[in-house]
């Protein structure tokens, strides 16, 4: 795996640390299927986040879910 395909694996395994924002994602040079894969796991954390705050269990994370969606829609992903 190369540098870069590893660097890739991370940002889907965790968008937030490879990315500030669903918008930078969107605007990246990563390919169409890159780009949705990410926003798909930033969406499903971003999913779970907002079930842990109904719980009380959140540290005060931003609610990133409506331009997680956004972003998915401009790339033809639904959302």
């Amino acid at each position: 795996m190369t540098k870069t395909e590893v660097e890739k694996e991370k940002a889907i395994d965790d968008p937030t640390r490879a990315f500030n924002s669903p918008r930078e994602v969107v605007e990246s040079e990563l390919s169409r299927d890159e780009k949705i894969k990410i926003l798909q796991s930033w969406e499903l954390d971003a999913r779970r986040l907002l079930e842990s705050a109904e719980e009380n269990m959140t540290g005060g994370e931003k609610d990133r879910l409506p331009e997680v969606l956004k972003a998915l829609r401009e790339l033809g992903a639904g959302g």
